[in-house]
Order: structure tokens, then sequence, then C-alpha cells
């Protein structure tokens, strides 16, 4: 299925009833009085997480969803039914914007999570409302009021646990159809990922995360070139970025120096705090070189960049320490979790 991210729809919420204008009338009581009954509440429109949903593609072919008018009132004092709420499903991560204002209405990014998005109208009320003492025979009546109306911008985030990021043809295809059952497209020429891939990594039973393959970057991609700058914003929901870089092929140590630079020289212009974020240099194809010449590269890597973080040396062709990086990666997201659980417990303490 095709990768959709982004969709633009229009949502109305149902209008309330209108009140009813009545008097009662019997044959035992000519006089009897207004009865004129209130209307009912318009529908209103939520978003709903839908699980299994994984993108957007749906909203390219129905873009208008209005929720159920309220019914008006009656007479005797019968209250008009309130209109059907809608719930629209939408897949788990979408940000939800108000596409006028640009103004963010909300997230789901939680199973269960539901949102409203526009609100149903209120009803109006029947003549009975407006009975008093001095007036008895009311003949004021208000109107429903209109519900809502709201252009909306909905964007599907990425949920993953580790985002790879890395140029054209680094082998983040090859490595993540290495490590979990996910089967993107592989090819020996650039750009053969256009949408996210996500994949599940199981190290053993009750030990798993998810891995997301982003398009490859180019240089001036956080400006609009290539093609990863329309899913750069996939890589904010991610804990753990690897960089990959093709190792093997480069002979030349000051390209594959510049490989690197490029890339974050790409994500600090994208985001600050992207660029902050926890990241490993995952060095590729060390099949195509002599391990010693590989070892000369993480520690040319560790020197010229000042790389503090883990630099890792793998073959996603062969596999060659692909065990040894998921192994890391596991750890080093359980000691992530005791962490943020720590926190919240001291929070709540």
């Amino acid at each position: 299925m095709k990768f959709v991210d982004e969709a633009t729809i229009r949502v109305e919420a149902g209008k309330g009833g209108n009140g009813c204008l009545s008097f009662l009338r019997a044959k035992n009581l000519p006089k009897g009085g207004p009865d004129g009954g209130d209307g009912g509440d318009g529908g209103s429109v939520y978003l709903e997480v839908n699980e299994g949903l994984n993108t957007l593609v749906d909203f390219r072919h129905q873009r208008q969803f209005c929720a159920e008018k309220g019914q008006s009132g009656m007479g005797r004092d019968r209250i008009g039914k309130k209109g059907k709420d809608l719930s629209i499903a939408v897949p788990l991560g979408t940000i939800v914007y108000n596409d006028e204002t640009d103004e963010t209405i909300g997230e789901l990014i939680r199973k269960g999570d539901r949102l409203l998005v526009a609100r149903g109208g209120f009803h109006g009320l029947g003549n009975a409302r407006f009975k008093s003492s001095t007036n008895r025979a009311p003949r004021k009546t208000t109107n429903g009021s209109s519900g809502e109306e709201r252009l909306l911008r909905l964007e599907m985030q990425v949920l993953a646990d580790v985002g790879l990021l890395g140029q054209p043809n680094a082998g983040k295809s090859t490595f993540i159809s290495r490590v979990s059952a996910a089967r993107p497209k592989i090819a020996d020429y650039p750009f053969t990922t256009l949408h996210p891939h996500l994949g599940v990594v199981r190290i053993e039973q009750g030990h798993s995360f998810v891995i997301a393959d982003i398009p490859g970057l180019i240089e001036g991609a956080a400006e609009g070139a290539g093609l990863g700058i329309h899913f750069l914003k996939h890589l904010s929901r991610t804990n753990l970025l690897l960089h990959l870089v093709d190792a093997g092929s480069c002979e030349d140590d000051k390209q594959l120096l510049e490989q690197v630079r490029v890339i974050e020289n790409e994500i600090r212009s994208y985001d600050e705090s992207l660029f902050l974020r926890e990241r490993w240099l995952v060095l590729n194809k060390s099949d195509l070189i002599s391990t010693e010449d590989m070892q000369k590269r993480q520690a040319l890597f560790e020197e010229a960049l000042q790389w503090q973080k883990p630099v890792y040396a793998i073959s996603a062709v062969t596999g060659q320490g692909c065990k040894e990086l998921i192994d890391a990666i596991q750890l080093w997201l359980v000691g992530r979790n005791e962490q943020e659980s720590q926190h919240r417990e001291a929070l709540n303490d």
C-alpha cells in the first residue's frame, strides 16, 4: 500500500434542532398552555485511533465529513432527538491541525485516543421554556445554533523506537530487512525508499522494538531537496537515531567524513532538538573492506568528529555485527524506559 502521511479534510458538526412553537389543545383543556419542546443538540465530530490503519490514503477519496443534525422539538413537550456523533478512524500517530490558522488541535498517539475536532450545535428552546406568571402564552422560540465547521490538516508521524537515517544507498533498507520482517525495495540506485517502512525487531520473548527506515537525505534536504524533507518529521517521534554510513565502498576518508557532516547539517537545519537526540554511527558494508581498515575508520570518526557516542561496524548484507548492534539498542531502550518510569514516580511522590 502506498504510504500517505498527509491529508486535508473538512468536518462539519451537526446543527442543533430548533425549538417548537406549540400550544396544548385538548377536549378537557381548551387553554392548556404552551407545550413546545426543545430541539436536540447537533452531533459532534471526533477523530479516533484505529490500530488497523497505517496510512491516511482513505482521505484521498473522501474529504467531507458531516455529523447528524439535531431534530427539532415537538408539541406535548417532546424534545427533539440528538444528532449522532460522527467518529472518523485515523491511524496511530496522527497530528491534527486547523489548516486555516495552522493551530495544533491535538495528537492521537496512544491506543484508544479520541479527539473532538468539531462540536455540535446547541439545541433551540421551545416556547414552553418561556412560560411565566406574566406571560402564559409565549410565542417565543429559539433556533438551534450551527455546528462547528473546520478545515483540518492531518499529518501522520511514524511511531518507532529507532529511526534510520543516512544518504541514499547507505544500506538502510538492507539493514531493516536483515534485522526484521520488513521487506522494503532494495536496488543499486539512489532513492529506492520512497516512503517509510516499519519493522519489528524481536530479540527474544517479550523483548522487541520498532525500527523505521526513512528515505535517504541529500544536501539541501531541509530546504526541500530530494525526498528526505517530506519524511524528516517522522524522526521526531523516535527515541534513538541510527546514522548509517557507507564505509565500505568509499575509499576517500575525507569524502566519508563529509557524508556524516552533510546529514548532521540537514538535521540541525531542520530541528535543533533532533540534532541533539541520541544518535549512533553505524559504519555499513564492512564486508567490502578488511577488519583492520574498518577499525581505522572507526577511530577516524571518533577522532575527526570528536564522536563520544557508540560507533558500530556492520554488514547488512552478511549480517556481520548486526546482532551485537540490536542487542545494544535493546539494552539502551530498556534503560531509557526505566529512567522514564523512575522520573514519573518521582513526580507523583
